[in-house]
């Protein structure tokens, strides 16, 4: 089975993956890659990765997780003062 292919609802369901699961961790692949995306530019590709019909409703989805997973989180950094803190002490 090919997904790049076979990129299709029923082909990722049959070997175990949901659609969120996908959206999500391809969103955030995404942008961690390409942090600075403009949503055309995101909703392009998006329907470059995911072609089929059947993926098309979960385009919203997948906008709205890549823009989560490219803002910057405040919690590394606050990991890091109280790993700071520990050292400190």
């Amino acid at each position: 089975m090919d997904l790049v292919t076979e990129n299709r609802p029923e082909t990722c369901s049959s070997i175990g993956l949901d659609c969120d699961t996908c959206i999500q961790r391809c969103a955030s692949t995404t942008a961690g890659v390409c942090p600075d995306l403009q949503p055309a530019a995101v909703h392009r590709i998006f329907f470059q990765l995911y072609a089929s019909p059947g993926c098309h409703p979960m385009a919203h989805a997948f906008l709205s997780a890549y823009h989560d997973a490219s803002r910057p989180s405040k919690k590394p950094m606050v990991a890091v003062a109280h790993a700071g803190a520990a050292a400190a002490a």
